[in-house]
Protein backbone atom coordinates (compact mmCIF):
# COMPACT_ATOMS: atom_id res chain seq x y z
CA UNK A 1 0.00 0.00 0.00
CA UNK A 2 1.59 3.17 -1.16
CA UNK A 3 1.04 6.27 0.58
CA UNK A 4 -1.64 7.73 -1.81
CA UNK A 5 -3.60 4.53 -0.47
CA UNK A 6 -2.84 4.92 2.69
CA UNK A 7 -4.07 8.28 2.93
CA UNK A 8 -7.18 8.13 1.02
CA UNK A 9 -7.75 4.81 2.79
CA UNK A 10 -7.77 6.23 6.31
CA UNK A 11 -10.97 6.35 8.37
CA UNK A 12 -12.26 7.48 11.74
CA UNK A 13 -14.16 4.41 12.58
CA UNK A 14 -16.80 4.89 15.00
CA UNK A 15 -18.11 1.23 15.29
CA UNK A 16 -15.63 -1.50 16.38
CA UNK A 17 -15.57 -5.45 16.06
CA UNK A 18 -15.26 -6.29 19.82
CA UNK A 19 -14.28 -9.46 18.90
CA UNK A 20 -11.98 -9.31 16.87
CA UNK A 21 -8.46 -8.66 18.78
CA UNK A 22 -5.43 -6.82 17.50
CA UNK A 23 -1.98 -9.05 17.93
CA UNK A 24 0.61 -7.76 20.29
CA UNK A 25 2.69 -7.89 17.58
CA UNK A 26 0.60 -6.25 15.44
CA UNK A 27 0.73 -3.22 17.94
CA UNK A 28 4.44 -3.07 18.74
CA UNK A 29 4.79 -3.00 14.72
CA UNK A 30 1.97 0.00 14.74
CA UNK A 31 4.13 1.66 17.20
CA UNK A 32 8.36 1.02 15.53
CA UNK A 33 6.58 2.28 12.46
CA UNK A 34 5.27 5.82 13.86
CA UNK A 35 8.27 6.39 15.88
CA UNK A 36 10.11 7.34 12.53
CA UNK A 37 8.15 10.69 13.23
CA UNK A 38 9.80 14.26 13.25
CA UNK A 39 10.49 15.81 16.48
CA UNK A 40 12.14 19.18 17.30
CA UNK A 41 15.84 18.18 17.83
CA UNK A 42 14.86 14.63 17.38
CA UNK A 43 13.58 15.00 21.03
CA UNK A 44 10.86 12.66 20.46
CA UNK A 45 8.61 13.94 23.69
CA UNK A 46 6.14 11.51 23.52
CA UNK A 47 5.21 8.42 25.03
CA UNK A 48 1.68 6.08 24.93
CA UNK A 49 -0.30 4.21 27.44
CA UNK A 50 -1.78 0.86 25.32
CA UNK A 51 -5.27 -0.11 27.07
CA UNK A 52 -6.54 -3.53 25.94
CA UNK A 53 -8.06 -4.46 29.13
CA UNK A 54 -11.95 -4.38 29.61
CA UNK A 55 -12.15 -2.41 33.21
CA UNK A 56 -9.33 -0.35 32.40
CA UNK A 57 -11.12 1.08 29.27
CA UNK A 58 -14.26 1.37 30.94
CA UNK A 59 -12.83 3.37 33.34
CA UNK A 60 -11.83 5.74 30.45
CA UNK A 61 -15.00 5.65 28.77
CA UNK A 62 -16.25 6.92 32.05
CA UNK A 63 -13.97 9.78 31.35
CA UNK A 64 -14.39 9.97 27.92
CA UNK A 65 -18.21 11.13 26.94
CA UNK A 66 -19.46 7.45 27.55
CA UNK A 67 -18.27 6.88 24.19
CA UNK A 68 -18.96 3.61 23.14
CA UNK A 69 -15.86 2.78 20.72
CA UNK A 70 -13.32 3.40 23.90
CA UNK A 71 -14.75 -0.45 24.79
CA UNK A 72 -15.61 -1.79 21.50
CA UNK A 73 -11.83 -1.14 19.95
CA UNK A 74 -9.82 -3.51 21.05
CA UNK A 75 -7.20 -1.34 22.19
CA UNK A 76 -6.76 2.28 23.06
CA UNK A 77 -4.03 4.46 23.36
CA UNK A 78 -3.36 7.36 25.68
CA UNK A 79 -1.08 9.89 23.90
CA UNK A 80 1.32 11.37 25.78
CA UNK A 81 3.07 14.73 25.12
CA UNK A 82 5.69 15.05 27.61
CA UNK A 83 6.31 19.11 27.84
CA UNK A 84 9.53 18.85 29.89
CA UNK A 85 10.86 16.62 26.98
CA UNK A 86 13.71 19.37 26.25
CA UNK A 87 14.68 19.94 29.62
CA UNK A 88 18.32 18.97 30.62
CA UNK A 89 18.65 15.94 32.23
CA UNK A 90 15.49 14.38 30.98
CA UNK A 91 16.11 11.07 29.33
CA UNK A 92 14.92 12.05 26.17
CA UNK A 93 17.25 14.90 26.27
CA UNK A 94 20.26 13.21 27.46
CA UNK A 95 19.84 10.57 24.86
CA UNK A 96 19.41 13.09 21.97
CA UNK A 97 22.10 14.73 22.70
CA UNK A 98 24.12 11.23 23.12
CA UNK A 99 23.69 10.56 19.65
CA UNK A 100 24.34 14.12 18.55
CA UNK A 101 28.26 13.65 20.13
CA UNK A 102 28.53 9.98 18.33
CA UNK A 103 27.17 11.99 15.27
CA UNK A 104 30.16 14.24 15.51
CA UNK A 105 28.48 16.96 17.57
CA UNK A 106 31.77 18.67 20.15
CA UNK A 107 31.00 18.15 23.58
CA UNK A 108 31.76 21.83 24.00
CA UNK A 109 28.67 22.56 22.17
CA UNK A 110 26.55 21.71 25.08
CA UNK A 111 25.67 24.94 26.42
CA UNK A 112 24.70 25.76 22.71
CA UNK A 113 22.37 23.09 22.24
CA UNK A 114 20.61 23.87 25.82
CA UNK A 115 20.40 27.68 25.53
CA UNK A 116 18.63 26.87 21.82
CA UNK A 117 16.43 24.54 23.91
CA UNK A 118 15.21 27.08 25.88
CA UNK A 119 15.26 29.70 23.66
CA UNK A 120 12.87 27.98 21.55
CA UNK A 121 10.61 25.94 24.36
CA UNK A 122 10.55 28.38 27.23
CA UNK A 123 10.68 31.58 25.95
CA UNK A 124 6.66 31.77 27.26
CA UNK A 125 4.80 29.60 29.25
CA UNK A 126 2.51 28.43 26.22
CA UNK A 127 5.99 27.27 24.57
CA UNK A 128 6.32 24.28 26.32
CA UNK A 129 2.94 22.73 25.67
CA UNK A 130 3.31 23.97 21.98
CA UNK A 131 6.48 22.03 21.68
CA UNK A 132 5.00 18.77 23.35
CA UNK A 133 1.59 18.83 21.46
CA UNK A 134 2.85 19.93 18.03
CA UNK A 135 5.29 17.25 17.82
CA UNK A 136 3.08 14.12 19.53
CA UNK A 137 0.32 15.44 16.96
CA UNK A 138 3.13 14.11 13.90
CA UNK A 139 3.36 11.12 16.17
CA UNK A 140 -0.33 10.31 16.89
CA UNK A 141 -0.67 10.90 12.64
CA UNK A 142 1.96 8.39 11.88
CA UNK A 143 0.08 6.20 14.07
CA UNK A 144 -3.05 6.36 12.09
CA UNK A 145 -1.25 5.90 9.03
CA UNK A 146 1.07 3.09 10.21
CA UNK A 147 -2.30 1.25 11.22
CA UNK A 148 -3.75 1.59 8.23
CA UNK A 149 -0.80 0.35 6.37
CA UNK A 150 -1.32 -2.64 8.65
CA UNK A 151 -5.21 -3.35 7.48
CA UNK A 152 -6.29 -1.15 11.27
CA UNK A 153 -8.80 0.84 11.87
CA UNK A 154 -8.39 3.82 13.94
CA UNK A 155 -10.43 6.85 15.52
CA UNK A 156 -8.76 9.72 17.55
CA UNK A 157 -10.53 11.41 20.03
CA UNK A 158 -10.25 14.45 22.11
CA UNK A 159 -13.83 14.46 23.89
CA UNK A 160 -12.38 13.51 27.59
CA UNK A 161 -11.70 15.11 30.70
CA UNK A 162 -8.37 16.11 30.37
CA UNK A 163 -7.60 16.49 33.96
CA UNK A 164 -9.81 13.19 34.84
CA UNK A 165 -7.97 11.16 32.77
CA UNK A 166 -4.65 12.09 34.37
CA UNK A 167 -5.96 11.76 37.67
CA UNK A 168 -7.29 8.68 37.13
CA UNK A 169 -4.23 6.72 35.00
CA UNK A 170 -1.60 8.58 37.52
CA UNK A 171 -0.35 10.41 34.85
CA UNK A 172 2.57 12.75 35.75
CA UNK A 173 1.83 16.39 35.61
CA UNK A 174 4.60 16.94 33.12
CA UNK A 175 2.18 15.27 30.14
CA UNK A 176 -0.50 16.81 28.10
CA UNK A 177 -2.84 14.54 26.47
CA UNK A 178 -3.66 15.33 22.83
CA UNK A 179 -5.84 12.57 22.15
CA UNK A 180 -6.99 9.51 22.66
CA UNK A 181 -7.24 6.70 19.61
CA UNK A 182 -9.29 3.84 19.80
CA UNK A 183 -7.30 1.38 17.53
CA UNK A 184 -8.97 -2.66 16.01
CA UNK A 185 -10.93 -3.24 13.34
CA UNK A 186 -14.35 -1.79 12.14
CA UNK A 187 -17.24 -4.01 12.60
CA UNK A 188 -18.80 -6.46 10.31
CA UNK A 189 -20.94 -5.48 7.53
CA UNK A 190 -20.25 -1.55 8.50
CA UNK A 191 -21.24 1.14 5.62
CA UNK A 192 -19.33 3.70 5.72
CA UNK A 193 -20.49 6.74 4.43
CA UNK A 194 -18.46 8.90 2.00
CA UNK A 195 -15.59 10.75 3.17
CA UNK A 196 -16.34 14.14 4.30
CA UNK A 197 -15.14 17.34 3.29
CA UNK A 198 -11.67 18.58 2.80
CA UNK A 199 -10.40 21.65 2.09
CA UNK A 200 -9.37 22.38 -2.10
CA UNK A 201 -5.57 23.25 -2.48
CA UNK A 202 -7.16 27.06 -3.23
CA UNK A 203 -8.86 26.71 0.64
CA UNK A 204 -5.42 26.03 2.04
CA UNK A 205 -2.71 28.10 0.33
CA UNK A 206 -3.67 32.07 1.39
CA UNK A 207 -1.20 34.97 0.99
CA UNK A 208 -1.75 38.25 3.10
Amino acid sequence: MNFQEISRTRRSINFFDPDKKVSQPLIRQMVELASASPSSFNLQPWNLMVLDDTDEKEKLKALAWDQPKVVEAPVVMIVLADMNGWQEGHPGFEKTWEEMVKSGMPEAKRTWFLDAARSLYDWIPEANLAFAAKNAGFFAMSLMYAATSLGLETHPMDGFDHEGVKKGFNIPENYWLPLLLAVGYKKPDLELQPPKWRKSFEDIVVSF
